[in-house]
């Protein structure tokens, strides 16, 4: 009975996890296709009507998109109860649970103000980083879950306090890379540059010459930074992590990542906003910020390690 009530929370954690990612992309897909209004000013109906009575590719996009939401909060309310009911007694369980709906809710209340009322490019620039808070939330209760029957080496990390403060501090600069880059679709900023990595080469001037070019070319130097850091970090756990496989590998796997991050960022200035590339691209800095919460939480238990061998 225990292992198929294990197996069953394992199912719904990976299903979570997937649905928390279908909102991110599908709040992605809304803007980059200019679908927020395609339900009117009405919320959580859609036109006047629970289901929309005529369907438009603006109304299919938006529609789905707080459909997805919807059916997937119920997934993360079911969750985050059950792990607060049978791993409760760790510390980061409950808290996890609650980043999880809290943030969901916050970041459901902005769209539907968006909708209702409309909101500033700044305060919208916010909407997919405070998602991606709740996607990170859900997504490390799933690891827990998935950790429970069998003890992985991440129960047994120590990590050395200069790759914590590393890990710490690009991840919070994570999030201002991600702000600055919604902040770039929100602005209509995404094709005020033509060209890559600078601005337009044949202007006189490198310098941006309006808001649209500093906060296009400002997102740019925000991923250079963080591309140089994750290369320093890798390097670091490639010297001094061998024998601790996620730690190694996990840095290793977020060099690649921002390497793809990188590509599809440059790629979608040459394909004029391909819509597939463009949701890579909020895919791997969804998966990036991801792994960087996960490294935050072996720091914790890295903390807890070494509390044990004083004992």
């Amino acid at each position: 009975m225990q292992q198929k009530q294990s197996i069953l929370l394992k199912l719904i954690a990976l299903a979570t996890t997937l649905g928390m990612l279908f909102i991110l992309l599908g709040g992605a897909l809304v803007t980059k296709t200019d679908s927020g209004m395609g339900c009117g000013r009405n919320w959580p109906d859609c036109n006047g009507s629970l289901i929309p009575k005529e369907i438009t590719t603006e109304v299919l996009i938006e529609f789905s998109h707080r459909f997805v939401t919807g059916s997937v909060s119920i997934l993360v309310l079911i969750l985050v109860i059950w792990t607060w009911r049978t791993l409760g007694h760790m510390r980061e369980v409950k808290f996890l649970g609650f980043l999880a709906i809290f943030f969901l809710i916050a970041q459901a209340l902005i769209g539907a103000a968006q909708v209702l009322w409309g909101q500033g490019d700044f305060i919208l620039a916010l909407h997919f980083g405070i998602s991606l808070i709740s996607f990170a939330s859900v997504l490390l209760l799933s690891m827990i879950v998935f950790e429970v029957d069998r003890k992985f080496d991440a129960d047994k990390v120590f990590v050395g306090n200069k790759l914590k403060w590393h890990t710490v501090g690009v991840t919070l600069y994570s999030y201002i890379v991600v702000y600055s880059g919604a902040l770039v679709r929100h602005t209509q900023s995404s094709l005020v540059c033509p060209d890559w990595p600078l601005c337009n080469f044949e202007k006189a001037s490198a310098l941006p010459s309006n808001m649209y070019e500093w906060v296009q070319m400002g997102h740019r130097f925000a991923v250079l930074l963080i591309f140089v850091w994750i290369t320093y970090i890798m390097i670091h756990a490639i010297k001094h992590y061998k024998n601790q496989r996620v730690i190694y590998w996990g840095w290793i796997i977020s060099f690649i990542i921002i390497i793809l991050q990188s590509l599809t960022g440059m790629l979608s200035i040459f394909t004029k906003l391909n819509l597939f590339v463009s949701l890579l691209h909020s895919l791997f800095i969804t998966l990036l910020f991801g792994l960087f919460c996960y490294m935050i939480m072996l720091n914790y238990r890295s903390g807890l390690n070494q509390k044990k061998r004083l004992k």
